[in-house]
């Protein structure tokens, strides 16, 4: 289980000229005294870097490739520190599984009087970049090319954008993604064949018993349950009518589904509400444990959508925080969507002026023994992107992503999570395009614009990318 932002992980592979070893035999080590002193210090504010030294033989590359793709990189950076002719590299970067991005930058900024033939020699990268871009498009590798200064303002965002998308696309590769209960009968968009999720995405699919739910409820141990009651009573305002022995039983149940996710190490989960009515010792349904796991990084889908799950799980490391969540009324008025579901929603998301409530739902949604309880989290008001994951014509995966805004608006007196989305335009153009581009009923929002990222995680992952 990997729960929770991690910082990308990217080898830097610096490339130089062999005949600089014999011409000017200082010039690789003052490239190498540069990258150590004032590269490496600035992309350390959002991605671990492993770098070793410039290099400039076809074996010397290929063996420092090889070096990253066994620790683990999500990325590999091509720096060319001076020309470097593209043959060099060529063999490497075609073999190796990282994602590619080739920074066209120098140390240098101007070219003004001063400059002068050893000012020359340290910053003439750039046509070595168009060589490299160029054999790489004749060969068939994707790669990314970003041209940026240090000095330059978000001269490192598209770097940032793409090494956090990079190790997202590397955990969405080999998430673990559970599902208890069954998809809801005749919901159509998130059908799905789990062999081909496997084989396109990476995501593997596990079937949690609901009876194995159900025994480790009864058996969660005494102690850890009043803990776990304490802390609903400290973390949230807690309704007066809100029975002990329905907070011992979402208690109970949250413990029994951190237990089943916790060993089978998931990424993900999703579960279908009405499966848990199947079973008449069913304690309660875990919409106060969904609303809590997902807020520690978990992606979820609701009605045993797994596409969902892998979704939300995505955006949650491209943009954390994220949760689940659906369209459900359009408020014409306030050229907007209101947001909800049966009860989950990342409670970590939560307007910060007050406390989340911790309420009983009016009526049970399915048959359980105890009252079905749920956190009324609405969302702290500001930027925000929309996003779904889904399959488009063809078996194409898709990406969606819309720019939002979170109203300061809420909550109201109900017993789900809700907020309001707005659009940058018209929420009816927004509603009809999202829809003619295959936008799924199920989504996921996190905070701030991920549309860069999304568009470079979808590049990735070989999929469509449509933004609405």
């Amino acid at each position: 289980m990997a729960t929770g932002p991690r910082r990308p992980r990217v080898g830097l592979l610096a490339l130089t000229l062999e005949l600089y070893e014999s011409l000017d035999p200082d010039l690789r080590e003052g490239r190498d005294r540069w990258v150590r002193e004032s590269v490496l210090p600035a992309l350390d504010q959002f991605t671990d870097v492993t770098f070793g030294g410039a290099v400039f033989r076809r074996e010397d590359v290929e063996s420092v490739v090889a070096g990253f793709e066994a620790a683990g990189a999500d990325a590999l950076l091509v720096m060319l520190l001076t020309y470097s002719p593209s043959q060099t590299a060529l063999p490497a970067l075609k073999a190796t599984h990282l994602p590619i991005i080739v920074w066209n930058t120098q140390e240098l900024f101007a070219v003004d009087e001063t400059f002068d033939g050893p000012k020359m020699s340290a910053n003439h990268g750039v046509h070595g970049t168009q060589d490299l871009a160029n054999v790489l498009l004749r060969s068939g590798v994707p790669f990314a090319y970003v041209t940026s200064h240090l000095s330059d303002p978000g001269g490192l965002t598209e770097l940032a954008d793409f090494s956090v998308a990079a190790a997202a696309v590397k955990r969405l590769r080999s998430a673990r993604l559970g599902i208890l209960g069954y998809p809801f009968p005749g919901m159509g968009d998130f059908a799905l064949d789990t062999t081909y999720m496997a084989a396109t995405l990476g995501c593997s699919a596990d079937v949690m018993p609901m009876e194995e739910y159900i025994r480790r409820a009864e058996e969660a141990p005494a102690p850890a349950v009043a803990d776990l009651v304490a802390e609903y009573r400290s973390s949230y305002d807690v309704a007066g009518d809100v029975a002990d022995a329905d907070l011992d039983a979402t208690a109970r149940v949250e413990i029994a589904l951190r237990g089943m996710v916790t060993d089978r190490t998931l990424d993900g989960f999703t579960y279908q509400f009405l499966a848990f009515g199947d079973d008449e010792r069913t304690p309660t349904v875990p919409f106060v444990a969904a609303s809590r796991l997902i807020a520690d990084g978990l992606g979820f889908g609701g009605e045993g959508d797994l596409i969902a799950a892998a979704g939300s799980a995505l955006l949650g490391w491209l943009m954390p925080p994220a949760s689940f969540t659906e369209m459900f009324t359009v408020d014409y008025a306030g050229n907007s969507v209101w947001m909800s579901h049966m009860g989950e929603c990342n409670a970590a998301m939560a307007r910060r002026d007050r406390k989340v409530r911790l309420v009983a739902r009016s009526g049970p949604i399915t048959r359980t023994r105890h009252g079905q309880l749920a956190l009324v989290t609405a969302l702290e008001p500001g930027p925000a992107t929309l996003m779904s994951l889904t399959l488009g014509p063809g078996g194409a995966w898709r990406l969606i992503a819309s720019r939002m805004d979170i109203p300061d608006w809420g909550p109201l007196d109900m017993a789900v999570p809700h907020f309001k989305l707005e659009p940058e335009g018209d929420v009816r153009d927004f509603l009809t395009g999202y829809a003619t581009a295959g936008g799924p009923h199920h989504c996921a929002v996190c905070f701030g614009d991920a549309r860069a990222r999304i568009h470079t995680a979808a590049h990735l992952l070989d999929c469509d990318y449509v933004e609405v």
